[in-house]
């Protein structure tokens, strides 16, 4: 602990007397304040994807972008980076699911018994086929795990248990329980077709009852240049997932019941694969719809002749979830604390970066659309910069910073994975605090906001919030941050307000200063550590 607490000192020591450093700057409680009071306001109606209130907030932040002197990093020269969407609406009336087990066929009825949800690659869908049973469908071998052992899928329709092991880490397993990763696994193995099941603790988490209220939400995906979605399988024809009710049906006099199964997951053991008895029929129909919404990309040019040519990158998503279906009188999501707030702090970043002695490496400010419908505009970034993704060194995500307490530490998801660890602790130490432990670490969030999508293209990141240790010892930030979750997040409560924290606000937007000057100014880029993952997944 003492060598790397003095490790920490020299490294922020020499930061303090490099070229370029500048003494601590001061945020702006009232610029920061305009920021958040105008992306939330009511006009902006939520600022859903492809709205005319996400508009006008990204021409909001480009106007700052341009205030502050910053180089447009659009498209053809511009501050708007535009990405085209393909929203994917099911026809209610369309899907028909026909089981067919010992010889009788059974039409299941949806949306009670299956649930399906819209294509993004063929507005009509139908996949015919036998089942096979592939435990969880996930391969690992960092993990010695293989569900596809022993099994041929090819042109089957594969039955797979919603989530992971119990035993796979958290981070780790939420990458490979991800929906795109078990696709991934599914297609590659020949299969056509998938049929999820819930598990005791996914229904816990998620029960099938509340899935219900979302049949009516279109799936997004971003559109390739040859008009293709991203990240899809079209060999995967269909797919359905299951009540638990009819996941017991399907199970009766296979070679393992439901009932067996679960068994073997409460002690934590991984079905074998097996081909079942039954068939099925799977058909829906889909209509498409495009949109276009904005990322707003802006750089501040480094100091260094060499070091220039790098870039430290700040995200922050600027939209939200629009208006919500509901007979309550406020309808609209302002999304003030997700993500306005995020958006506000890195907008200040961006001013006092512009104010103070230029970094050694370039800074990229990246405000991105689509994390609401699945990190969507973070993903389209990464996948298409523009800058070259090699010289992005890392990546500093700022999403949901809840702004209703006087923090102490702050916390860096992710920053176990790599050298930004040092940089960042040296960072908040500047501003006496302390970088602060993973507080929900079974919830896997360094997968779940828009640096995983940096992370996705091997760049070192952290995604960064206040954290849970309040100032006032009578104050439980984790307490605080629980009552906004549990309250007013996804909902029209998450408003504008005058008693917000702002004494936080000016706090975060200082220290995430910091993390930006440091890492920027040191001499070595972040490196992913030797025994990462995620380093050794997708590093570079």
């Amino acid at each position: 602990m003492k060598k790397l607490r003095f490790t920490l000192y020299l490294l922020l020591g020499s930061l303090l007397s490099a070229p370029g450093h500048a003494e601590m700057l001061q945020a702006d409680e009232d610029r920061i304040k305009a920021h958040l009071r105008f992306l939330s306001h009511d006009l902006l109606e939520g600022r859903d994807t492809g709205s005319k209130g996400l508009e006008i907030a990204s021409l909001y932040i480009a106007s700052q972008f341009e205030q502050y002197g910053l180089q447009p990093a659009g498209d053809n020269g511009s501050y708007m980076q535009r990405v085209t969407f393909r929203q994917s609406f099911l026809d209610q009336d369309s899907p028909r699911f026909l089981l067919n087990k010992g010889g009788e066929t059974t039409e299941l009825k949806y949306p009670k018994e299956f649930l399906v949800s819209p294509s993004s690659t063929s507005e009509v869908a139908e996949v015919t086929g036998d089942l096979v049973f592939v435990g969880y469908g996930i391969i690992a071998p960092e993990l010695n795990h293989n569900d596809y052992a022993d099994i041929d899928v090819k042109d089957k329709i594969v039955v797979m248990l919603s989530g992971k092991p119990q035993s796979f880490p958290s981070e780790e397993g939420a990458h490979f329980a991800s929906g795109y990763q078990k696709g991934k696994y599914a297609a590659e193995n020949g299969a056509k077709g998938t049929i999820v099941i819930p598990t005791p603790r996914s229904e816990k988490a998620r029960p099938y009852e509340r899935s219900l209220s979302y049949i009516h939400v279109p799936r997004v995906r971003w559109l390739k240049d040859d008009g293709t979605p991203a990240n899809t399988f079209a060999e995967l024809k269909n797919g359905a997932s299951l009540s638990p009710d009819t996941a017991k049906m399907l199970f009766a006099d296979e070679q393992m019941t439901l009932d067996d199964i679960y068994a073997e997951l409460e002690e934590d053991k991984s079905p074998k694969a097996f081909a079942m008895k039954s068939s099925i029929a799977l058909s829906k129909k889909s209509e498409f719809k495009e949109i276009t919404s904005p990322n707003v990309v802006a750089i501040l040019p480094g100091s260094d002749p060499t070091l220039a040519a790098e870039y430290v990158s700040f995200s922050a998503h600027h939209d939200h979830i629009g208006i919500a279906k509901t007979v309550e009188e406020d309808k609209i999501n302002n999304g003030a604390l997700d993500n306005a707030s995020g958006t506000a702090v890195l907008l200040e970043t961006a001013r006092l970066l512009t104010q103070a002695p230029a970094p050694k490496r370039s800074i990229l400010f990246v405000a991105v659309t689509g994390e609401e419908k699945g990190l969507l505009g973070s993903d389209y970034y990464a996948q298409n910069p523009t800058v070259p993704i090699e010289s992005i060194v890392a990546n500093v995500n700022l999403d949901m910073p809840v702004l209703t307490y006087e923090f102490a530490d702050v916390i860096a998801f992710g920053a176990e994975h790599s050298s930004l660890k040092a940089s960042v602790t040296a960072a908040a130490e500047y501003h006496d605090l302390t970088l602060g432990p993973d507080p929900m670490p079974d919830q896997a969030i360094f997968t779940r906001s828009d640096h995983y999508s940096f992370v996705k293209q091997g760049v070192p990141s952290v995604f960064v919030i206040p954290g849970w240790t309040a100032v006032d010892p009578e104050v439980d930030g984790g307490k605080k941050f629980g009552e906004f979750f549990g309250k007013c997040y996804h909902k029209p409560c998450d408003e504008y307000s005058d008693e917000f924290n702002w004494k936080a606000a000016v706090k975060f937007a200082e220290v995430n200063i910091q993390i930006g000057q440091t890492i920027a100014n040191q001499d070595n880029k972040p490196t992913w550590n030797a025994d990462s993952f995620f380093g050794n997944t997708f590093g570079r």
